[in-house]
């Protein structure tokens, strides 16, 4: 057509194996480096960005309409104003269109940029997705210039010598600094979150990078939940008299974070305190326990992986999000592998045969995702309860 100028690019992804792709810029304005995974849930991409655990990630949408329903300050999962960014960036295959809900209260681009999200679009999201099923997940950088200006090269090296996730202790960083206790309810009609002052059992949750659903989960059964850092020592843990523990999900390698909690977490769990942990909290047990975590090629980031219960044999589709995983063939004797993946057999769960201790690899608590495991939660009360009447006795 006479007179046509094909825009433009004012954005690019560049990733340290030297691929580079060229979209437009939407979001902040500026650059983020990160490691490049991709995400195949079809909703709940505000859950998403803000989950803790994709800090230090830049995630790739497989669903190509990102941001049609606009954003709005619900559905935000962070908790601790430490752990605010989450997710460094993100990739987009179709432009960012004006909200369409009644919820929004702002455009996705607004928000992104507000919150200091990096973003571009019109990637062939498919076949970036293929490239990292194929060769794994690898650190990247994407830079957003109005200007269209970029130094690819420099780009590139940029991604090449940013820090590996392996090794990367991250967790800490996005942990809450101080103990206080957690009131927060269901989301609720007409569109609010209630608050709750839970009088039931006392539950300790150890943020790692704690997602505000999980406490909503414990608030709404009654919990009295006070949620401390991830550096809380098993004596500060201890004076709170807590009924039961909670193992939050968080980003970074479990190798690197154990090394830091793992002494504490082999103290209470010596001294039988009911403990339920979620993804990296699963991760760190495992740590504390005496296995071992390793690096997996691409991940499980979705809300939509088969999960075989191996005691029942009942398959629950389940939202995860992960890059390590626990050595099943590394558990001691004193445990076992509840759960595993259909996918590709990696672990999804383990319980201590000896210990009212257990967890899983993937995220019950959903937001975004199927409700298929929220009985884990009713399990985990289960389990405080007869761990109460037993020292009754």
């Amino acid at each position: 057509m006479d007179g046509w100028v094909e825009p433009k690019p004012t954005a690019c992804l560049a990733l340290a194996d030297g691929l580079v792709l060229r979209g437009m810029g939407a979001g902040a304005v500026g650059t983020a480096v990160g490691e490049v995974c991709f995400n195949t849930a079809m909703t709940g991409y505000q859950e998403i960005l803000t989950d803790p655990s994709y800090a230090g990630q830049i995630v790739t949408f497989t669903f190509p309409h990102i941001g049609n329903v606009g954003a709005n300050d619900d559905d935000i999962e962070t908790v601790a104003e430490e752990a605010r960014s989450a997710a460094q960036g993100c990739v987009l295959r179709a432009a960012i269109t004006r909200p369409q809900s009644w919820r929004a209260r702002e455009g996705f681009d607004a928000w992104l940029e507000k919150r200091g999200i990096v973003a571009i679009t019109g990637v062939d999201t498919r076949a970036l997705t293929s490239h990292i099923r194929e060769g794994g997940m690898v650190n990247a950088v994407i830079a957003h210039n109005p200007e269209g200006v970029f130094d690819e090269p420099a780009l590139v090296e940029m991604a090449r010598k940013a820090p590996d996730m392996a090794g990367a202790e991250i967790a800490t960083t996005v942990s809450t600094r101080h103990a206080a206790p957690w009131h927060g309810g269901a989301w609720t009609w007409p569109g609010f979150y209630g608050e709750i002052k839970g009088d039931g059992p006392r539950i300790v949750a150890l943020d790692y990078g704690i997602k505000g659903n999980i406490l909503r989960l414990l608030a709404e059964r009654g919990a009295n939940v006070t949620v401390v850092p991830a550096n809380a020592t098993a004596e500060e843990i201890l004076a709170l008299d807590p009924d039961g523990l909670f193992l939050s999900n968080g980003p970074g390698d479990p190798g690197a974070t154990g090394k830091i909690v793992g002494e504490t977490l082999k103290t209470l769990i010596d001294r039988r305190l009911p403990t339920f942990g979620i993804c990296l909290g699963h991760q760190l047990l495992g740590h504390a326990i005496g296995a071992k975590t390793k690096k997996m090629r691409h991940g499980h980031h979705g809300a939509n992986h088969p999960v075989l219960d191996i005691d029942t044999g009942a398959v629950s589709i389940v939202s995860m999000n992960h890059g390590f995983t626990v050595d099943a063939a590394t558990l001691p004797k004193n445990a076992r592998e509840t759960h595993r993946s259909l996918f590709d057999g990696s672990n999804c769960g383990l319980a201590m045969t000896d210990r009212p201790v257990f967890s899983v690899q993937y995220h019950p608590e959903a937001s975004p995702g199927p409700h298929d495991s929220y009985n884990l939660f009713d399990r985990f009360f289960a389990m405080i309860a007869e761990e109460k009447a037993q020292t009754a006795l």
